[in-house]
């Protein structure tokens, strides 16, 4: 597990150590398959030291066959753009929110339905299992390859530079920040909200110059996007769970004999298991940071945002966009929803 003195220190050398601009881990003239991976966190956060980790020990135990390149912090483009590359094989692997990989996948986006997940265990029960299972059957029809085991990105929360947000009240007329994804867009509006889906890279800036007021990310991203700068209030809305699906691109993938494929797959799973307990832990210990930073925080329940939600037919909605059968999955592992 990393500590967050771990992360800081790993991210300060990085940049020390001039890998800003250029890849993340060296790569090698000699490897059989130089691939390039490709993701929009900063150098800080769990995933990115995760995978460096990941990268060294692929190369390792296939003797150098396969060189894999990391690209954080959206250096190869916007989530959409990194999208476009690792459909055409610009890049070979992505890891992407299912809520944004929902603009290809309409199905990939069904974790993220609000207030659905009331905790952990209830996440990874339905991501390890069926939910996850009818997922990655769907990104594969889209020709990618979906890796078995989904990266964290943590129960989201919202913060403002207004307002404390404690009942479903305090959503109306609000600008918020969405990332582009039907699903955001949908629920706030349907909690009378103003969405404005706008790139990650984008964020701080936009709320920095007050193009929009609030916006809903992780505890870890809140952090490490120093959004804390230009946001006052935090309210722990755990509204959604996101989590990312490390995808390949297909011709790629298969490229790989099935032997190299056994071992990147089991590198990839194992670091986004570690990467997982990473998140967990960083989670537990940011509000502390981030009220220290200036931050307010407020826990409001979520049972006015449910029943918005669902007298207002969101829920319904969405069961008939992902169909009875999904719906059902769904609801197997937390319950009724519409």
């Amino acid at each position: 597990m990393i500590s967050r003195r771990r992360l800081l220190t790993v991210g300060s050398s990085a940049v020390a150590g001039g890998i800003i601009g250029a890849p993340f881990v060296a790569r090698a003239q000699s490897a059989e398959f130089s691939y390039k991976y490709a993701n929009n966190l900063p150098l800080t956060h769990p995933m990115n030291v995760r995978a460096r980790e990941m990268a060294e020990a692929i190369k390792k135990e296939t003797n150098g066959r396969v060189d894999i390149a990391i690209f954080p912090n959206n250096q190869l483009g916007s989530d959409t753009d990194m999208l476009s590359q690792v459909r055409s094989g610009g890049i070979e692997f992505f890891t992407l929110s299912g809520l944004i990989l929902s603009t290809l996948v309409p199905a990939a986006s069904i974790n993220g339905i609000g207030f659905a997940f009331p905790d952990y265990d209830t996440v990874w029960k339905a991501m390890d299992g069926d939910l996850g299972a009818h997922v990655r059957g769907h990104i594969a029809k889209a020709n990618l390859v979906a890796m078995e085991k989904i990266w964290d990105n943590g129960f989201r929360q919202t913060t403002t530079s207004t307002k404390q947000i404690n009942t479903v009240e305090d959503f109306k007329g609000i600008k918020i920040r969405v990332p582009v994804s039907p699903l955001w867009t949908s629920m706030f509006k349907a909690l009378e909200s103003a969405p404005a889906s706008i790139n990650f890279s984008e964020v701080y800036t936009a709320l920095q110059t007050k193009v929009v007021d609030a916006q809903e990310n992780p505890l870890a991203i809140i952090s490490t996007a120093k959004l804390f700068e230009v946001q006052k209030y935090c309210s722990l809305t755990n509204h959604m769970w996101d989590g990312f699906w490390f995808l390949a691109n297909r011709r790629a993938w298969e490229a790989i004999p099935a032997d190299l494929q056994k071992i990147v797959a089991k590198n990839i799973n194992d670091a986004g298991m570690k990467e997982r307990a990473d998140v967990f832990a960083l989670n537990a210990g940011l509000q502390k940071e981030l009220a220290d930073k200036g931050m307010v925080f407020n826990q409001p329940s979520a049972d006015s945002f449910r029943n918005k939600l669902r007298t207002g037919g969101f829920y319904a909605e969405w069961k008939g966009k992902y169909g009875d059968e999904a719906w059902a999955i769904l609801e197997k592992a937390v319950g009724k929803l519409a």
